[in-house]
């Protein structure tokens, strides 16, 4: 299972998140997958050690591939969550009071960007509590 965090705005107008995993299914020689997930837009970033950003909220729904770094997150109740690398972040917070983060440790933050087409089905599954 792939770990995935998802952040949306709430009816208050907040930035919420709870944790989970991307669905993934038996597809062959022991791999398994996603459903397709179609994509408008592929970016890669870096922010050197040390990095954050205020408040602010995603212009647009997308999917944040952490390849290296490790980030806190953090919303305006105060509550927090960590981003490792390997860890997905569904950010779908585009709009109201947005979120900030924060780099944790030496290592830069590397990432992908992955926009996703309007109206394709997301393949995350919540954990349960």
């Amino acid at each position: 299972m792939i770990r995935c965090v998802r952040m949306w705005t709430g009816e208050d107008g907040n930035s919420l998140f709870e944790e989970g995993t991307l669905e993934l299914d038996s597809v062959a020689r022991g791999d398994s997958q996603t459903p397709t997930i179609s994509v408008s837009e592929l970016t890669f970033r870096e922010t050197v050690s040390g990095g954050s950003w205020d408040w602010h909220k995603d212009p647009v729904p997308r999917y944040v591939i952490t390849l290296s770094g490790t980030l806190e997150f953090e919303t305006k109740d105060g509550s927090k969550f960590i981003i490792n690398p390997g860890d997905i972040l569904l950010a779908q917070d585009n709009t109201g009071t947005g979120h900030k983060w924060r780099l944790i440790g030496d290592d830069p933050w590397r990432r992908a960007y992955v926009v996703y087409q309007e109206g394709t089905e997301q393949c995350f599954t919540p954990t349960k509590k």
